[in-house]
């Protein structure tokens, strides 16, 4: 009886490990079935696309991507600050002591998770505004944006312990610190603030999307939009575009006050050229079509220039501090690229060849008066934040290698003698 005991408690765990599926099997079941969600929103979005009226269809399609877009596109920016994450948690590089955050700070595992739900809410969302709206049920299509924008706002402001609650926290109070730049700039304030000049489409999108909510817009005819409130004329929309680049503005002002270095009065600068292209493009809804083309067009497309060379100049020289031209740019730290945290060097030429061509692609999407190219600006905002994605990499390198450094310089002059041991050496020698 002993033996048969131990034989079955032997066998015991060989059985539930066959009756238990393994990590693998339930990640590829997870996979299988986020892959058919998609497939059937996809049917259903497609079909109810097809069953609407001809004549309105473009003008509702328009209207679904103003209200979706910025969701979808921040959904990408999560997935692709996972990526960021997972990077350096394989790299050198301690992200957490470059932007000081405790130990309860997200992963790039949680990162995911919080995109893979994101991935699943907002589609649905969208599923159901496009099938309830071709089924005639236009006042529940209506309120599908409206509980989106509800819902994310409420878990953003959640006071309780659940969803992440201290980098929520965190996230709210840097927001605020880049508002009223009044203290002392840390890099995660002007690295979120950075960020948030490649979401100032996505920023004026939720604008305008929230401001037909409130005037009850939302799947009506005011689709006419050039005389609504929310409209093509409003002052709001280069308002919003341009304010990510005031508050980086005052940022670089403040940190002048606090180091007197010259180099911010240039970064102000840099975000200050963003401002002629913004309003010079709204200034087309507000001046007669003569006086757009001979005169204003010109100035925009001068200001367009100036600004994405600038930008593009300001990140390989000061925010990536590369040496790869060095000879054009006379970098102050000509052997850094021996010292590489991420890949060979082919990815720096990389990063610096699809920088320049994605810094100009973004003034085009700066301007106001090109935002009813829907698709194509979609497409351009989400190459701007690829772009973002990209120079997050080299960015954060650059900082760490200046922590690196500076941590050895304090290290070095530890080591130097003291007046006192060069005293205490000379009377040594002396006796």
């Amino acid at each position: 009886m002993l033996e048969t005991s131990e034989m079955m408690s032997a066998g015991s765990p060989k059985h539930g490990a066959t009756i238990m599926p393994s990590s693998a099997l339930l990640w590829r079941l997870k996979v299988l079935l986020f892959l058919l969600w998609g497939f059937i929103c996809c049917k259903i979005g497609v079909d109810s696309v097809i069953r609407m009226n001809a004549d309105l269809r473009d003008l509702f399609l328009y209207e679904v991507f103003l209200y979706y877009n910025p969701m979808l596109l921040v959904t990408m920016m999560v997935w692709l600050w996972g990526i960021n994450l997972w990077v350096f948690s394989q790299s050198p590089a301690n992200y957490a002591k470059i932007f000081d955050l405790d130990h309860t700070h997200l992963t790039h595992s949680d990162m995911w998770k919080c995109a893979t739900w994101m991935t699943i809410i907002v589609p649905t969302s969208m599923t159901a505004y496009l099938y309830l709206y071709s089924h005639g049920e236009v006042s529940l299509a209506a309120s599908q944006p409206v509980l989106l924008y509800t819902a994310v706002f409420m878990v953003l402001i959640f006071p309780f312990d659940i969803f992440y609650l201290s980098s929520r926290y965190f996230f709210l109070k840097t927001l605020w610190r880049i508002i009223l730049p009044l203290q002392p700039i840390t890099f995660a304030d002007f690295f979120i603030a950075d960020i948030l000049t490649s979401m100032s489409k996505v920023l004026s999108d939720l604008e305008r999307s929230v401001c037909r909510m409130v005037h009850r817009q939302v799947a009506t005819i005011a689709w006419f939009e050039a005389d609504s409130v929310c409209g093509s004329h409003s002052v709001a929309i280069p308002l919003v575009l341009v304010l990510p680049y005031i508050c980086r503005f005052f940022q670089c002002i403040r940190q002048y006050k606090d180091t007197k270095e010259k180099t911010c009065l240039f970064n102000a600068l840099k975000y200050s050229t963003a401002v002629p292209v913004v309003f010079l493009s709204a200034l087309k809804y507000h001046v007669f079509p003569e006086s757009w083309v001979s005169f204003y067009r010109p100035m925009w497309l001068f200001s367009s220039v100036v600004n994405s060379l600038y930008s593009f100049y300001w990140d390989v020289k000061q925010d990536w501090d590369l040496s790869v031209f060095s000879k054009i740019f006379k970098f102050k730290a000509p052997t850094i690229c021996s010292n590489l945290l991420y890949g060979h060097q082919w990815v720096y030429y990389w990063a610096i060849g699809s920088n320049l061509i994605l810094r100009c692609t973004w003034t085009y999407k700066l301007s106001a008066h090109l935002r009813h190219n829907y698709l194509t600006v979609f497409t351009i905002t989400a190459l701007e934040i690829f772009r973002r994605f990209q120079w997050i990499f080299f960015r954060v390198e650059n900082e760490w290698n200046k922590m690196a450094m500076k941590q050895g310089l304090q290290a070095s002059m530890s080591e130097l003698p003291t007046e006192e041991d060069k005293l205490l050496g000379s009377t040594n020698h002396n006796v």
